[in-house]
């Protein structure tokens, strides 16, 4: 596990959005190779758009219909041409090495890490707080 960033007050915490979404569509990103598009349905009438870098991990294919959690307040930004407009949560872990790296200082690639999509238990409503 990597160092442990500093701590933040409980008001900056608590002024995180964490919402229910459910993907409605998700496509290869036209202009990154690490990145899907993915629509997402949360609970308001014109849903959001965001980029996220699991396409490593995931086949866009399989990703309809499945309720992610999201940080619904987080400030748009264009990714390689396309608006993203919140960010999809994820685990990150190191796989169980096989073998001893060739290069002790190489970043782990998709290869040495899985990623996994942060879920609900069962199905709620898009956009219901995460608390």
């Amino acid at each position: 596990m990597s160092d442990p960033l500093p701590a933040i007050a409980y008001d900056l915490f608590a002024k995180i959005d964490f919402r229910v979404a459910t993907i409605i569509s998700a496509e290869a990103h036209p202009n990154a190779d690490k990145l899907l598009k993915v629509k997402l349905d949360d609970g308001t009438p014109e849903g959001r758009q965001v980029c996220a870098g699991i396409k490593a991990w995931y086949d866009p294919s399989t990703l309809v219909g499945r309720q992610v959690i999201v940080v619904a307040n987080l400030e748009p930004r264009m990714l390689r041409g396309e608006q993203s407009a919140g960010m999809i949560l994820a685990a990150s872990d190191l796989k169980t090495p096989t073998a001893a790296p060739a290069d002790p200082t190489a970043k782990p690639g998709p290869d040495e890490r899985d990623v996994v999509l942060l879920s609900v238990d069962r199905p709620v409503k898009a956009g219901s707080k995460v608390s």
